[in-house]
């Protein structure tokens, strides 16, 4: 019997011995959130000069009426402390739409707030002087402004019979002192739209809604005002109110060689909305102007793995985002004013994977944007503080794929020198997901920089390591302290 008790004994200790382990050989250990974030290292060591994000710093129909600039004025030590390197505001020029205009109905380039026609002084956005300081403020603070160009239209003119229409001669597009451009400068009639004595059309896609006022870019008077001259509309932007760069407007609508003219003319950041899914036709058309482009592409496909297919396998295939073809000319984005224009049009990112989309461009390569409305929602603004952070810092050097399909998304960046790197693991099935991958770290402590695991990793002396990531969710894994 004593035998017997003996042996039992021996199995049971054999028993624990195994499970116990099975344990201690896992390469994973659990942390409070206090010992998370004092395993982490400092970020801020690897901050690396030049690298920021872009804010698109309004949304479709901004309020408050005439108090947007100082809005984003009390906005900018924030963005500044959070790692924004530039902002974007909307066009600055009357609008035919008066205080209500967007900017996107330009009648004259000249009044940015401070001339009384189209019903108002001022801006849907504010006064000139306001603009001005707003400029002045981000500008102290490091950080660039962008101007929206909207070049491809314009409105609020008289109307004035163009004999060249065939039909409906009739056409807005009178433009003087007492027609809706009271600043005098840049004087329009119809000869400097389509059709005009110089050809009917330009070949390029009329603008939809403002197809009788489509602006001739090949009229050299049209050119000298918009960038040529000494006091022309870019020359007006850049000296007297000090913007640094410029976002181009629907540049489907004009050829991309009137991009470039303009940027060799003034200088400064430039990137161009030529709104299209397809990677080609961005790459040709940042071929042609020189500038980058906002990655449609990217967007449309973060969109259609996301939301649409529910399934991550397009992420690894090559060459359909322009960020994988010119990463350095890639402006990428999940959100601006046109996609979340209108809630009831399915062409946004839904709510529920617009971090994970986020964390996609924020870690990648190419420029990412942050969209007002996001950055500004208290259910987003840590999770982006954090992920810009990354991104300026460890979201550095080649870029690997190392697993993808229908439910996981895993990329390594490569670091440079004491720069780690980083890995990204997406998982967007219904329970967490665990994957062995191999590092860059041979032998280290692992934690995910995006908080949503607690585990400290360790990598094997070959730099393999089971990653994990959460259901529905991501995360941000890079060197602990040792």
């Amino acid at each position: 019997m004593r035998n017997l008790t003996n042996k039992i004994t021996s199995i049971l200790l054999g028993f624990i011995s195994i499970v116990y382990m099975g344990c201690s050989s896992d390469d994973s250990s659990e942390n409070n959130g206090s010992d998370l974030e004092a395993s982490k290292l400092d970020l801020n060591q690897f901050r690396q000069d030049g690298v920021g994000v872009m804010m698109q710093a309004f949304y479709w129909d901004v309020e408050p009426i005439g108090g947007w600039y100082d809005e984003i004025n009390s906005k900018i030590a924030d963005w500044s402390s959070t790692g924004v390197n530039r902002i974007w505001l909307p066009a600055p020029g009357k609008g035919q739409s008066g205080r209500l205009s967007m900017g996107y109905d330009p009648a004259d380039y000249f009044d940015v707030g401070q001339l009384d026609q189209h019903g108002t002084i001022e801006t849907r956005f504010g006064s000139k002087a306001e603009l001005e300081s707003l400029i002045q403020k981000a500008h102290d603070s490091k950080i660039e402004v962008v101007a929206d160009i909207v070049i491809s239209h314009n409105s609020g003119g008289a109307t004035e019979a163009n004999p060249l229409r065939p039909g409906d001669t009739q056409a807005y597009t009178l433009f003087d002192e007492q027609n809706g451009n009271a600043s005098g400068k840049f004087n329009r009639n119809y000869n400097h739209f389509h059709p005009n004595d110089f050809h009917p059309t330009d070949g390029y896609e009329e603008n939809p809604f403002f197809a009788k006022t489509d602006l001739c870019h090949d009229q050299k008077y049209v050119q000298d005002w918009l960038w040529g001259r000494d006091d022309s509309v870019a020359e007006f932007y850049k000296n007297e109110l000090k913007f640094d760069g410029w976002r181009f407007d629907y540049v489907k609508s004009f050829d991309p060689k009137w991009v470039k003219a303009w940027n060799d003319k003034v200088g400064g950041f430039s990137v161009g909305e030529n709104f299209d899914g397809n990677a080609q036709t961005l790459k040709d058309w940042v071929d042609a102007s020189g500038s980058t482009a906002f990655d449609f592409a990217c967007f449309y496909k973060l969109d259609e793995t996301l939301d649409r297919n529910n399934n991550l396998t397009a992420l690894g295939e090559n060459d359909n985002m322009l960020r994988k073809i010119y990463p350095d000319k890639a402006v990428t984005f999940t959100a601006n004013h046109d996609t979340e224009k209108d809630p009831n049009t399915d062409n946004n990112i839904s709510f529920r994977n617009k971090m994970i989309a986020y964390a996609y461009i924020l870690t990648h390569d190419g420029y990412p944007t942050l969209f007002y409305n996001d950055y500004e929602n208290d259910s987003f603004k840590d999770i982006l503080k954090n992920l810009v952070l990354i991104h300026n810092t460890i979201a550095i050097g080649d870029v690997e794929i190392l697993k993808v399909d229908v439910d996981e998304y895993i990329m390594k960046r490569a670091g440079s020198g004491a720069n780690p790197g980083l890995i990204f693991y997406i998982n967007i099935s219904n329970q967490e997901k665990k994957t062995s991958v191999t590092s860059n770290w041979l032998g280290k402590k692992v934690v995910d920089y995006a908080n949503n695991s607690k585990n400290t990793l360790t990598t094997d002396s070959a730099g393999k390591v089971t990653l994990e990531a959460p259901p529905r969710g991501f995360t941000i894994w890079s060197l602990a302290k040792q």
